[in-house]
């Protein structure tokens, strides 16, 4: 949450829309709370500040209420309750971010920095602080003091102003201000200072005068020595009164065409260095066309320094070139000549004494020589300060890193409103407007526009050379035609340097400044659909000559030339850089060896967490899996493109039980067919395959559900798991042929197997698994198991066993509280007190009978219960009893 106070109480969520706070008492509290701070208050003092001598019958009810008002507003987690009273969770608050800049401003050195800042501190107030409280007692001490905070602000902006040389802008609008405040003798030198240096010394002396009348006739008191000397230098005309000379500005930086966009923030940033930090040393990093070179520029346009800003363009050197040849572009950018700083004088020796800036664009071509000249330059020139842009840093001492991001994105299910609000898509609006007169974003184009700007990754370069293609095509054709990006027609080009004239030739220029090692590694990182881990990268991208930790050193090497983006411990492609790669694979003869190794990889990483989706492991591989699903689905479509039937059935076998727990039954279903389909391949993998989809499809459309042939599979414990799959998919359907078969043949028995059946293991959310009882399966309530048993393993509840209480004629119907299953037998709910979730279960030591039951109905408890139970069928002798959860699992 964001609030303001410099002004109307006013709250603001994450997406920058107004909270409605309701009720002018709730709107009071919250006003309380902000003028603390953030800090506790008592219930007391809430109390007191809200309804002064007047309180409620119940004035801690009622206060309560209205905390419980203000957390509907702006959620729970905001207003916290502590032993000390209520706190107000403070994550940005318009007074702190004033009370921030006015700090920096102040400890900037520079006139124009100054200016700069306080001017952004003032604009952040929208009227008197708390207007709508201006009048209540617990508010007038911070009004007060952000008042006075506000008004120093004004005076310290106006006299950096006037250290500028805008002395007839700072008397125009200081008029009103002094007449508000006419006792305010700083405010009052400002003036009389602007108006002097504006050649209006009448009114300067008069306006001193004013402040004399005043201060007598009210205070009885005569001005300060400050202003009395300021006074008399005035009467004197004193020559240090005079306006400054403002020093012309020395540089040849173009003048931008056309505006910046979405680059507020990254401009101040890369300010700040320079002009709070002492840096010497920049360097803007980023993929090419991101724009490094436009925020370069409008950073340094309003950075200010006595011999000027300068921008020298290294793009046209060779890569052969020395030092000295970029210490010579350097001099020429200054206006010097050989002739006039001698043949033997370094560039060190010509800046040093000098204050200036140096913009070095396009620098990776020759970083080793630039680290050169830069270390001698910075050494020999305590003034000089450099500017860089370059694909990678220069890595010495001394140098700050700003990497230069992407254009703000729209998300897949951005309306209208919040998808113009992103950078990205301003951009390609503008420009589009541009080429094709009348083109405006609406809601019929919108999620077209958004698809091509996420397409283009938000790199500026992209949009604009994209954005004049509308005069073919419309928007939405477009953005299906990115498919093929490099094929799109291209314009002239004009007024572009020619590695920023199409898409290919900006993705060429960075593609020639690699090692062939590096070009090896990126083009084989193209067969990744999204992103991958450093393991992956390794697995897929080595070979014979590419070991795999040489693979690492030649990662590292492309994220520094802004080729690869790091996100997190995933490592991916733009995705112009991603088809780009594509192509070189395939021309390097290669796609179809990193094919069957990206396949293999993830065929191997499937097997493996599936091996884990039993245990403790589970959750760390249910996300591993969770971040690898596009991979994992390419991997299967090329293994089914290229007909290797056994890697398609190996990784959709491994995924099942993923899928089942995920709840993704239709994947499911859908991959195991497909993998299915395919030719060739394992028969035992293909019996395990139709296993897992007969339990699927029994889990979706029991009626179309045929029951496989396991005889096929091999390992005894996946066929008993394929077993007990399908026999909890066919519980809901008693009648299914062979229900009960599946269901006891699932568990290896002493006296089918002739050993003591395998050893004992528990489900992974914590519940016992239940022995296979040797009567024919019961049915189970709807609520219980809907999903397989996913559904209950999120919850954390064992399933809802049913008892077989006959419900007799006209009564075949779940009688559970809620349950609105059509299932003859009673789901035990009611009988039993409690569905059986973990601790609360109380099982009766005998089955009860429903009330009017007739003699001779079946009526059966649960097959195990956490207590020692004994059951009986109503008409025999046989009783049989559970001590505890049965041990034995699959």
């Amino acid at each position: 949450m964001r609030y303001g106070v410099l002004g109307p109480l006013t709250a603001w969520n994450t997406d920058g829309r107004a909270v409605r706070v309701p009720e002018a008492k709730v709107r009071a509290l919250l006003a309380i709370l902000l003028a603390h701070g953030g800090g506790p208050v008592s219930a007391d003092r809430l109390v007191e500040d809200l309804w002064a001598d007047t309180p409620p019958a119940t004035p801690l009810n009622t206060l309560q209420s209205k905390v419980s008002q203000l957390r509907r507003a702006l959620g729970r987690d905001q207003v916290l309750h502590q032993p000390a009273g209520y706190r107000l969770v403070l994550d940005q608050v318009d007074a702190h971010q004033f009370q921030e800049l006015v700090e920096r401003a102040r400890a900037a050195d520079s006139p124009q920095v100054r200016a700069e800042l306080l001017g952004e501190a003032l604009a952040l107030w929208r009227g008197p602080a708390y207007a709508d409280f201006a009048d209540a007692p617990f508010a007038r001490a911070e009004i007060a003091r952000l008042e006075e905070l506000r008004l120093a602000a004004v005076e310290d902006r106006a006299e950096a102003r006037l250290e500028l040389g805008e002395h007839t802008a700072v008397a125009a609008e200081l008029g009103d201000l002094v007449g508000r405040h006419p006792l305010r003798e700083r405010l009052r030198m400002a003036q009389m200072r602007a108006l002097y240096r504006s050649g209006r010394q009448t009114e300067a002396l008069c306006s001193f005068h004013d402040l004399r009348c005043k201060l007598g006739d009210e205070l009885g008191v005569a001005p300060g020595p400050e202003v009395t000397a300021l006074h008399e230098a005035m009467l004197r005309q004193e020559p240090q009164l005079a306006a400054p000379v403002a020093p012309r500005t020395r540089s040849n930086l173009p003048t931008p065409l056309t505006p910046i966009i979405g680059r507020d923030a990254e401009i101040a940033e890369v300010r700040a260095p320079f002009a709070e930090q002492g840096a010497r040393l920049v360097t803007l990093t980023g993929p090419g066309g991101v724009g490094k070179t436009r925020l370069a520029l409008a950073a340094a346009d309003g950075l200010r320094f006595p011999d000027g800003v300068w921008l020298v363009e290294l793009a046209g050197l060779d890569r052969t070139a020395s030092a000295d040849d970029i210490a010579d572009r350097i001099v020429v950018a200054l206006g010097l000549c050989e002739s006039a700083v001698g043949p033997d004088l370094h560039l060190a020796d010509i800046a040093a004494g000098k204050d200036l800036l140096l913009v070095l664009d396009n620098c990776e071509h020759v970083l080793e020589q630039v680290a050169v000249l830069a270390e001698r330059l910075l050494a020999g020139a305590p003034g000089a300060r450099l500017l860089l842009t370059s694909r990678e840093p220069l890595d010495v001492p001394g140098e700050i890193v700003r990497p230069v991001p992407p254009l703000e994105l729209p998300d897949d299910a951005a309306d209208l409103p919040a998808a113009a609000r992103c950078s990205a898509v301003e951009l390609f609006v503008q420009r589009a407007a541009a080429a094709v007169p009348g083109f405006a974003l609406d809601a019929g184009n919108v999620q077209a526009v958004s698809a091509i700007c996420r397409r283009l990754d938000g790199i500026p370069l992209a949009l604009e050379l994209v954005a004049p293609r509308l005069r073919m095509f419309g928007p939405e054709r477009l953005a299906e035609s990115l498919d093929d990006r490099f094929a799109l027609p291209s314009g002239p080009g004009r007024g572009r340097p020619s590695r920023q004239q199409t898409l290919r030739a900006m993705i060429d220029w960075s593609w020639e400044l690699l090692s062939a090692d590096e070009r090896i590694v990126l083009r084989r990182l193209a067969v990744h659909a999204d992103g991958c881990t450093l393991e992956a990268a390794q697995a897929v991208s080595s070979d014979q000559d590419t070991p795999e930790p040489r693979v690492l050193d030649l990662l590292s090497r492309l994220v520094d030339r802004s080729l690869v983006v790091r996100d997190g411990d995933r490592f991916r492609l733009l995705e112009s850089v991603s088809a780009y790669s594509a192509e070189r694979l395939a021309e390097a003869g290669e796609r179809d060896a990193v094919r069957d190794r990206f396949v293999r990889y993830y065929v191997e990483l499937a097997e493996r967490a599936a091996l884990e989706l039993r245990g403790r492991e589970q959750q760390h591989h249910l996300a591993r899996l969770d971040a690898e699903t596009v991979n994992l689905r390419r991997a299967l479509d090329l293994a089914i493109r290229h007909e290797d039937a056994d890697a398609a059935m190996r990784l959709v076998n491994a995924m099942a039980w993923y899928w089942y727990l995920r709840g993704r039954h239709g994947e499911a279903r859908r991959s195991l067919q497909a993998a299915i389909t395919a030719d060739g391949g394992s028969s035992a993998l293909r019996a395990a395959a139709r296993g897992w989809l007969a339990g699927v499809e029994l889990r979706t459309s029991p009626s179309a559900a045929p029951l496989p042939d396991l005889a096929e599979v091999t390992d005894p414990v996946l066929r008993a798991r394929l077993r007990w799959f399908i026999g909890t998919g066919l519980l809901d359907d008693v009648e299914q042929p062979g229900a009960c078969g599946c269901w006891s043949r699932a568990w290896p028995t002493p006296a089918r197997t002739g050993t003591a059946g395998p050893r004992p293991q528990r489900w992974s959310s914590g519940r016992p698994r239940t022995a296979a009882p040797t009567w024919s399966a019961p049915r189970r309530c709807s609520r219980s198991w809907a999903t397989g048993g996913a559904s209950c393993a999120r919850r954390g509840r064992w399933p809802c066993w049913p008892s077989w209480t006959a419900t007799g004629p006209g009564r075949r119907g779940c009688t559970a509280k809620g349950c609105a299953s059509p299932r003859s037998w009673h789901c035990g709910r009611r009988s039993w007190k409690s569905c059986a979730s973990w601790g609360r279960t109380r099982w009766p030591t005998a089955a009860p009978r429903r009330p009017g039951s007739a003699s001779g109905e079946l009526s059966r408890s649960p097959p195990s219960a956490p207590t020692t139970a004994a059951r009986s069928r109503p008409g025999s002798t046989s009783t049989w009893t559970r001590r505890r959860w049965p041990r034995s699992s699959v």
